[in-house]
This record gives C-alpha cells, sequence and structure tokens, in this order.
C-alpha cells in the first residue's frame, strides 16, 4: 500500500477547521483531528468533517485505567473515526481491554499505539525516570504493542526501520514528526522528509504546521503527495 498523507487539523476554532477543509475536499484522504480540537468541539465536530467525505484519524492517545478506556474506546465506535490512538505504556492489561472493546463495538477501527511523544529525544525520556535510548523505549513499547493486541503505531519516522525488521508485516506505521524540505522542524526532535519517512517504511505520515501555514494549503497538499510518488 503506497504511503498516504494525513493531515493534522491543529487549530483552534470549528469555523478555522471548516475553512481549512473546503478547498482539500477530493485533494485529502486523511484529517487527524487531536486532543485541542476534539476537546473545544467534541464529536459534533467529528462528524461534520466525516460529512465532508474525509477520514478521521483520532489522536486522543488515551491513557487511563484498562476498564475507562475500554468504555471509551465502545463510546468513540458510532463516530466516523477510522483510527485512534492509544499510549502503549498504559500497559498490556489496559491495550487488551482496548483490543477487545474496538473487536465487539468497532470493527472497522484501527487502534494505534503510542510509543515515544516525537516531542521526547533520549535526554527529556531519561528526565523523566526512563533509563533507555528513546529508540530502544520505542522499540520496548512497540513490542508489548503488539503482544497486547494493537493493529498499528505512531513512532518517530527515524525507528521505522528497526520496527519494520522486528514487527509482524501487517502491522500499520503512523509516523509524525515529518516535514517536507525547508520545513522548521518546530518543537519536534526526531524528524524526516515525506519522501525518506515513505521510503524508510511508513505507512501514514502526519503532516500540519507546513500544510496549514502554507500561503496555498492545496499545493503544498499536492507538493508532498508528489513527493510521496502519489
Amino acid at each position: 500500500m503506497p504511503c498516504e498523507l494525513i493531515l493534522a487539523l491543529d487549530v483552534e476554532t470549528r469555523a478555522e477547521a471548516i475553512r481549512t477543509l473546503e478547498p482539500l475536499k477530493g485533494r485529502l484522504r486523511w484529517v487527524k483531528i487531536g486532543l485541542q480540537l476534539f476537546t473545544a468541539h467534541g464529536p459534533e465536530l467529528v462528524r461534520e468533517v466525516g460529512s465532508m467525505g474525509f477520514q478521521i484519524f483520532l489522536d486522543l492517545k488515551l491513557h487511563d485505567i484498562p476498564n475507562t478506556v475500554a468504555k471509551s474506546v465502545a463510546s468513540i465506535a458510532p463516530l466516523p473515526v477510522g483510527m485512534l490512538t492509544i499510549h502503549t505504556s498504559g500497559g498490556r492489561e489496559m491495550m487488551a481491554w482496548a483490543r477487545k472493546a474496538q473487536a465487539d463495538h468497532a470493527h472497522d477501527l484501527l487502534l494505534l499505539g503510542v510509543t515515544v511523544l516525537t516531542s521526547l529525544d533520549t535526554v527529556g525520556l531519561n528526565e523523566t525516570g526512563v533509563p533507555a535510548s528513546a529508540a530502544d523505549q520505542v522499540a520496548r513499547l512497540a513490542s508489548l504493542a503488539v503482544d497486547s493486541g494493537m493493529q498499528g503505531l505512531v513512532c518517530s519516522p527515524q525507528e521505522t526501520p528497526a520496527l519494520r525488521a522486528t514487527l509482524p508485516a501487517g502491522i500499520r506505521l503512523v509516523t509524525p514528526g515529518v516535514r517536507p524540505v525547508g520545513s522548521s522542524a518546530d518543537e519536534q526532535k526526531r524528524v524526516m522528509t515525506p519522501a525518506d519517512a515513505a521510503a524508510a517504511g511508513a505507512d501514514y505520515i502526519v503532516v500540519g504546521r507546513p500544510i496549514l501555514k502554507a500561503p496555498d494549503p492545496a499545493a503544498a497538499v499536492a507538493a508532498i503527495l508528489a513527493d510521496l510518488g502519489r
């Protein structure tokens, strides 16, 4: 499957979200709605974006006791959501409960395990009490996630080749921290260009500000898709 582009819709208001998406209809398939936008506008915005013809990646990074996460997955099931994120650091039991809720209530939902946030490097990770390198922690959590039933992972594109070498072929890899050539890295620590991320084995790349801040977002999307060979 060719690598696909996901727009990180990291804007503050519903009006800005809809205004951003209108010229991208028919050009872009996937949109990521994160915690900021979901907290402000909730399920109704998810339904509205879905009605515009976009596939939705709901990036909530659920992390709680197993029962709460499982019930949250069941609550999301009626929404037009194709992907949902869960923190792998919540542990095996939490992920297994989430997977069972997905199997029971949302057959088409792809559950993604978040390993190490791309805003964290090894120094930042060590400050949280984890003595491993970022790469080693990603590998450890990725293995745990797959063993717990996760269908995909969110990881830095720089860790993708190592994961591809060790994980089952069917595991989907979604990579934030992707920046077109010439773009600012912003707060991301582990970044890669779209073409390089695809070559490294990413199934999906997530791009936000380089599209949102572009003078012509539709042209920015077209350029990234061209870089991906789509």
